[in-house]
This record gives C-alpha cells, structure tokens and sequence, in this order.
C-alpha cells in the first residue's frame, strides 16, 4: 500500500487518485444559460442527489487547475440562480463528449454536440431533448471551496420540476435501471455502463438484524479460500440454522476441498445449502 500526502504532490497527481477511487460517479449534464440567453451545455462528475424533501442535487464545477480560470456554467449559473441537470444514458455518451468541449462562452454546445434544446417550464435553461431524464433547478446556494486552481464550487440544486422519459419507466411507473441505461465516469477518460451484466441485487434492509461476521465459526472465518464476500453471505442470516439432519453432503478430503464447495454453492446462491454443508463438517 502506498500513502499519499496531497500536500507533497501535485494538484492534478492527487486529483488522478481521488477520481480513480472514488469512482464509478453519475454526470450532470448542466444547461445553463447568460444573462443575454445564450445556451451553455457542460458535463460533470463530482455529482449526486443529497435530499428527497426537498429534492437536492449537488454538482461542483471545479476551477480549472492550469490558469485558475471558473467554467461558464459557474457565470451563468451566479448570474441567473437557474440550471437543468440531464441524466446521461449510453446512447448520447458521446454527444455529452463533445459538449465538455472548452469552446467559447458565445459558441452553443448543444449545436456542437447535435443535441435538441426542449424549453423548460420553470427555469430559463434548456433541457436536453434526448436525456431520459431533465432536472429543472432553482440553485440555492453556491458554496466556493477555495480559490486556488482545482477549488470546487458545489452548486446546491433545489429539483423544481422533473421530466422523465416513459420509454424509461417499467410496467409500475419505476425507472428500470437497462431501459434508463446510465453512464458514469471513472478515472481519467474510462466510463462505465451502469445496464446489463454490470448490475446486481444486493437486498441488505437495516432493519433486519443478522448475526454478522464476528458469529460465523472460527474455521470459516479465516478461510483461505472463502473471501470477504462469500462469508457477508453465510453472516447475512438472522439466525445461525439448525442442522438438518436430512441433507445429504458428499465426503470432503480436507479443508480445502469443503471451502471450495462452500464456495461453489454460495456463488450459485444457494446459502441455505452452504450453511448445511458447514454444519455437518464442523
């Protein structure tokens, strides 16, 4: 393990390591627009929901590091209080690309990025026609964090309307998480596909009290075979099983070999029958 002091290395090395840590991050997808109405459209992914009543969400566009210089959207948005975060799916990725572009605060990025501005009904903004979901905002505060170059201003966003595509929501009026198709940023220019095979259920209710890693019988516990999540399963149970003296468990050679079985079968799901096979070998 390394140990890195970020007042002994560059501003951009250690911003490097923070992004490729804390990581996969959703993207705002901001439109702002001047006091004189031009558009401004600009990503980014220090980014995420921090309430539900009220409705908060919280960007940060962060000073530029080479010249200390703000980003349009930090102007516009101190100059008007209004913004439209867009969500940004797989099939505009690349359009949410081209529009982190720096061109000049006169040039239109959704032009560039051949994107369709939708008027908005409470906001001055523009939201993006093709984002499947469109947060018009009111900004309530905007909180600068210093004034060096890399400084973060946090834009606390209060949702005043929401807009979100039908072709998204499931047969219940929920979002489905593959017919949404989020994109998030990682470190450097690696992005992730939040669909598919990247994702999976894992139901852990706070109030449901279970007996946790510390109850789980010594020769499991320090397993070399079994990892840290293999025993969260066997630990995510409310109550040690009883043996059920009608399970059949095949003869095991040694240690190992019953580790691995155990493991096979929590891989498969079956925590039930992993539980059984611990119990008839202890």
């Amino acid at each position: 393990m390394i140990t890195v002091d970020p007042a002994d290395i560059s501003t951009s090395a250690f911003h490097s390591y923070m992004l490729g840590a804390v990581a996969p991050r959703p993207i705002a997808f901001a439109s702002t627009v001047d006091e004189e109405g031009i558009p401004n459209l600009a990503p980014f992914s220090f980014y995420n929901a921090y309430s539900s009543n009220p409705p908060i969400l919280v960007f940060s566009a962060n000073r530029r590091v080479r010249d200390n210089s703000t980003k349009d959207t930090y102007a516009n948005i101190k100059a008007t209080g209004d913004v439209v975060i867009n969500a940004v799916s797989y099939n505009i990725v690349r359009q949410m690309a081209l529009a982190s572009v720096e061109y000049g605060a006169s040039i239109n990025e959704f032009e560039k990025a051949g994107l369709t501005p939708l008027a908005s009904l409470k906001v001055k903004p523009y939201r993006v026609a093709e984002a499947p979901a469109q947060f018009e905002c009111k900004v309530k505060d905007v909180i600068e964090l210093g004034q060096e170059g890399g400084a973060g201003n946090l834009f606390i966003c209060e949702i005043v309307l929401a807009h979100i595509h039908k072709a998204v929501l499931d047969e219940k009026g929920h979002i489905d998480v593959h017919k949404i198709d989020l994109c998030g940023r990682l470190g450097g220019s690696k992005y992730v596909r939040a669909s598919g095979a990247a994702i999976f259920d894992l139901p852990q209710p706070p109030e449901r009290i279970v007996i946790g890693m510390d109850q789980l019988p010594q020769q499991i516990k320090y397993s070399k075979v079994l990892t840290g999540n293999h025993l969260a399963m066997l630990a995510n149970v409310t109550a040690i099983p009883v043996k059920d003296i009608t399970f059949q468990t095949g003869a095991m050679a040694d240690t190992e070999a019953l580790h691995l079985s155990i493991r096979q079968l929590l891989e498969e799901g079956k925590v039930d029958e992993a539980w059984q096979t611990i119990l008839h070998a202890l």
